[in-house]
């Protein structure tokens, strides 16, 4: 929220069942009041809204993949610097001997950071692949 966003209350009327639902969710993922976790949904319906007009948005890569795996890395390199998406940042983890997680963010159009996610996510060698989708709010 910016900074010189004004809190505005309103009202919302919901079925008691719903409320209780409502609660029950709100206090099984730690929110400290309804209001917050009410906000937090309303800010992922943008995001999907942002992801589904095309408009520039953010994702984030999470990779495993396996370290032995010959040419990998230089594949994987090889689609980050060849796509139409913008990476800005990975990170790299040693999980262990044979394993290693990576994030990738990515900055750009949805169709391209997807094409990106799939591209990486198919490689011969990566164990696990997921896309997380943000934007700007």
């Amino acid at each position: 929220m910016k900074k010189d966003s004004k809190i505005v209350r309103f009202c919302v009327s919901l079925p008691e069942n719903l409320l209780n639902k409502l609660d029950e969710k709100t206090l099984k993922r730690g929110y400290t009041s309804r209001s917050e976790f009410v906000r937090d949904m309303i800010r992922e319906l943008i995001v999907e809204e942002k992801w589904e007009k095309g408009e520039e948005v953010i994702g984030v890569l999470v990779i495993i993949y396996d370290h032995h795996k010959h040419g990998l890395t230089e594949k994987m390199l090889e689609v980050q610097h060849s796509e139409f998406a913008h990476i800005l940042c990975t990170t790299h983890v040693h999980l262990d001997h044979d394993s290693c997680l990576e994030t990738i963010i990515i900055k750009g159009k949805p169709e391209e950071i997807e094409t990106t996610a799939i591209k990486i996510g198919g490689l011969s060698g990566v164990k696990f692949a997921k896309l997380v989708k943000t934007a700007y709010i």
